[in-house]
């Protein structure tokens, strides 16, 4: 995509617009927050004019992972940063600034991203950070083929879509969070039902207590090194000769 140099004001704000209401529309249809991160990191290079390619760094414990990517070309590009420890896309996650940078002037600070990204033919870099919810912070990372693809402006258009959905993101966290946690909750009731269906069965064979039957169960389980839960179904099946969901 050309840069905002050459380009009217008016086309600029439509597109970036544009973006944002395709993200929108994503979130109506997407459960995979994966796949949104992909989505919103593709959504920049249409919102941001200059942007050829784009990434997303997401910070966990410290960890740099792309999670989003346009091409293998930039997420490698990435993984270089995140081997030597710095870089564009390092600076913006952990310091929480935004970056921009031409090849040249990142040959002075990272030369040998400089030198990788100059032979993939990249030659200006724009990275905003980016914070998702407590446990996840990053950046969205642009790659232009042009050495001056990147001007103030695109600084400014970067730094407001971030901003725009940032909020939509973290909403978006939280409620997979939440789907997760009453997912994990489900699990939890149907392991608890089939052991206790168990620790009954054992209770009326073996003429035990409840406390005793689970601790046969436990001690079992240490012995076979298998699940509580695995050797239940294995007992309750046995018996009744069901399968327990």
């Amino acid at each position: 995509m050309s840069s905002t140099h050459d380009r009217p004001w008016a086309t600029v704000l439509d597109e970036v617009t544009g973006a944002l209401e395709s993200l929108t529309a994503a979130l109506d249809t997407e459960d995979d927050f994966a796949v949104l991160l992909n989505k919103t990191c593709a959504q920049v290079v249409n919102a941001v004019p200059g942007v050829d390619e784009a990434t997303i760094t997401l910070l966990t414990g410290g960890r740099p992972t792309t999670i989003a990517s346009t091409s293998d070309v930039t997420t490698a590009l990435d993984h270089d940063q995140y081997a030597a420890g710095h870089g564009p896309c390092i600076e913006a996650a952990t310091t929480g600034k935004l970056v921009r940078v031409p090849v040249t002037d990142a040959a002075t600070k990272w030369p040998d991203f400089a030198r990788d990204a100059a032979t993939a033919g990249f030659g200006s870099f724009l990275s905003a950070p980016l914070v998702v919810s407590e446990e996840h912070s990053g950046g969205v990372n642009c790659y232009s083929r042009q050495g001056d693809g990147f001007a103030e402006l695109d600084e400014k258009l970067l730094d407001l879509y971030t901003s725009a959905v940032t909020p939509t993101l973290r909403v978006y966290s939280r409620y997979q969070q939440a789907r997760d946690t009453v997912e994990h909750l489900r699990t939890a009731l149907h392991s608890r039902a089939v052991i206790d269906q168990a620790k009954g069965i054992l209770m009326a064979v073996r003429q035990v207590s409840a406390d005793k039957a689970f601790t046969l169960l436990v001690e079992q389980s240490q012995r076979e090194n298998r699940k509580v839960r695995d050797l239940a179904v294995q007992l309750v099946c046995q018996a009744t000769g069901i399968t327990p969901a």
